[in-house]
């Protein structure tokens, strides 16, 4: 795809394609603020760059029917999310639909050039199985800051050899199209909003919890990413004094005390000091735990498992208790892999919560999990790319 839209006019009616489907002429209208004729010249233009296709007769309101109008069909979008300890790539039409999703586990402290040599190889495969001949655009998300303007990371505590690696520029050779880059956490969070839980809301929160912890901040419905890049960086808020070492180098943060990586060790230190027969068994039988073990030693009852999460669900809730109080957003979503531990995880989030913040900004909030799971972050990479690309040029 070489065109973009040659003004806001065109920008907002790719946009509404895009994220309602197919549309008359008429319902387009219904959306923005165009006279009849300054519409139909919008749209034929769009039409006459191939970025739009007429689609079949629409419904008739009463006059000559007139026809549908989609985005291309042939549109496709890559979307990368690269997480510490996996990449998932996906490929979307220009709805932003997943067509095909690929995961692969992979370190990423193995740096930036064998973690882009696997997204190519997969973005390979997704071409080869037919669903993509060429990429119009694509989105990458990365777990750790991210200088917006330039897509490239900066100072990232669990990346090493990544601060300054510019991948946009690296990816945009390599695919041969536009790519736009931004933190893992605000992908997940553009994810929700465009095809999950957030659909409806314009002011919320998307809490990541993972390997690290983060947090996504949409504001009007626009991400705030702050002014270096690092909004919501809420895994290294100090919830102990003096408390455990963390990866950045200060003591007491969040995500020494409930992260994977932290539940993966303090399940370990349970299951060795006798506390729990079931992530021992779990233990001597793979030789390392998880969040996923420690979650199935929850669901068969175990008080440890149970514990654990717990504490580390307050932890968070008091954190998220503060950004409640200071932000007053409409929903608060709570992803990421150690979502697995479910609904004992989401009530010590919400009990903290409702608790600690004032009841004026607790009183209608919505305190759930994400709906996309996996595709969270592939699907707002997508969105990303897409909001670039439908935007004049």
């Amino acid at each position: 795809m070489t065109a973009r839209p040659a003004n806001a006019h065109q920008a907002r009616l790719l946009r509404l394609l895009r994220d309602g489907g197919p549309n008359s002429r008429a319902q387009l209208g219904d959306q923005v603020d165009l006279s009849r004729s300054k519409l139909a010249v919008e749209v034929d233009r769009l039409l006459e760059t191939g970025l739009v296709v007429a689609d079949g007769l629409a419904a008739s309101r009463g006059g000559r029917r007139s026809h549908n109008i989609r985005l291309a069909p042939a549109m496709r979008f890559l979307g990368v999310d690269i997480g510490a300890t996996s990449i998932d790539v996906a490929v979307t039409n220009a709805e932003l639909e997943v067509l095909g999703h690929l995961n692969h586990p992979m370190d990423v402290r193995e740096g930036p050039v064998a973690v882009f040599e696997q997204v190519l190889a997969l973005a390979a495969k997704l071409k080869v199985s037919g669903l993509a001949e060429e990429f119009d655009g694509a989105g990458i998300g990365v777990p750790g800051p991210v200088r917006f303007p330039e897509g490239v990371p900066v100072a990232p505590p669990i990346m090493p050899g990544w601060d300054g690696f510019p991948v946009r520029e690296a990816l945009s050779q390599e695919l041969g199209c536009p790519v736009m880059v931004d933190n893992d956490v605000n992908l997940m969070a553009m994810g929700e909003q465009h095809a999950g839980v957030a659909r409806s809301v314009g002011d919320f929160i998307c809490v990541k919890i993972g390997t690290g912890i983060g947090c996504g901040i949409v504001v009007g419905g626009d991400v705030y990413r702050g002014t270096t890049g690092s909004a919501g960086d809420i895994g290294h808020i100090q919830v102990e004094m003096d408390g455990r070492p963390c990866a950045c180098g200060n003591k007491g943060c969040l995500e020494a005390y409930f992260s994977g990586a932290a539940l993966a060790r303090d399940a370990e230190d349970a299951a060795r000091d006798g506390r729990s027969p079931e992530l021992a068994a779990l233990l001597a039988a793979a030789g390392r735990l998880t969040a996923v073990d420690v979650a199935a030693a929850a669901a068969a009852g175990d008080p440890a498992a149970l514990e654990l999460i717990r504490a580390g669900g307050n932890r968070v809730g008091q954190v998220i208790a503060g950004l409640v109080s200071f932000f007053n957003p409409g929903l608060v979503v709570i992803g990421g892999g150690v979502t697995g531990l479910g609904h004992t995880l989401l009530a010590s989030v919400r009990t903290q919560v409702y608790r600690q913040s004032l009841p004026l900004a607790t009183g209608n909030l919505p305190i759930v999990l994400g709906e996309l799971g996996q595709t969270a972050g592939v699907t707002g990479a997508a969105r990303l790319i897409s909001d670039h690309l439908f935007s004049p040029a």
